[in-house]
């Protein structure tokens, strides 16, 4: 039997089991990824990593998506990128869903139900951002102008976020690879809304939100052009929150 200090690095003692969650913890972190991107972070061979994610697929935990490309399409098949299922973003979530969404569905119906319901859930939504705007200001407003979106993708994942900024044709995306209300922005969408308009906020432009979790994507990716290019996105910006654009 070989000592642990002998051992290949994805069979230490710690176990499989282990290593599959550093594997679905990598993909919570840094969003759909290929085997080999997830083999260089972790410092595992390819064949091990796609051995762990067979077994993570047939456990529901990651499911195979074709990779989403930005820009030209290179030649040949795009390279595969294994995503959490919701079964496996619950199985990092700790939080109280359907709490929230009885707690949501009484302000609605406590309102009136219908538009009035709406917007006092809305409203409820914006008073939660604007009770956590002192970190985040301070977060940003630190930061040099370049520098602010990737402040605030530090901001969100000390709570949990998981995010990540990154450079895009005519501006920057932020990307949040996890959201511990995923499941109830399903139900009411209000709240990927006022999240929108408070990065527009902090950030100081108009942003537009591209994808969410809650809508069934991998990723929530919010789009924030570059200075003198604000103006181009204002029409699509907050009101498709939550929403992917048509």
């Amino acid at each position: 039997m070989k000592n642990v200090g002998e051992a290949p690095q994805e069979e230490l003692a710690t176990g499989e089991r282990s290593t599959r969650n550093r594997i679905a913890r990598s993909v919570l972190d840094h969003g759909p990824s290929t085997a080999a991107d997830l083999a260089k972070r972790l410092g595992l061979t390819q064949a091990a990593v796609r051995r762990h994610l067979d077994s993570l697929v047939a456990e529901n935990v990651v499911e195979p998506r074709e990779q989403r490309v930005y820009g030209a399409r290179t030649r040949g098949r795009p390279a595969k990128v294994f995503a959490l299922t919701d079964c496996g973003r619950d199985a990092f979530d700790q939080s109280y869903d359907k709490l929230a969404a009885d707690a949501l569905h009484w302000i609605s119906q406590a309102a009136g139900g219908g538009e009035k319901g709406e917007a006092a859930v809305t409203a409820f939504a914006r008073a939660r951002f604007a009770a956590q705007a002192g970190a985040y200001r301070e977060a940003v407003g630190a930061a040099a102008p370049e520098e602010r979106t990737e402040a605030l993708a530090r901001a969100l994942s000390d709570d949990g976020y998981a995010a990540t900024a990154r450079s895009a044709p005519v501006g920057e995306q932020l990307c949040q690879h996890h959201c511990p209300v995923a499941h109830v922005a399903e139900q009411y969408p209000q709240l990927c809304e006022a999240e929108t308009e408070f990065f527009s906020e902090l950030l100081g432009t108009h942003v537009q939100r591209l994808a969410t979790i809650a809508h069934g994507d991998g990723v929530c990716t919010t789009f924030i052009p570059r200075s003198g290019t604000a103006q181009t996105t204002h029409s699509a910006s907050a009101s498709t929150a939550g929403r992917n654009p048509a």
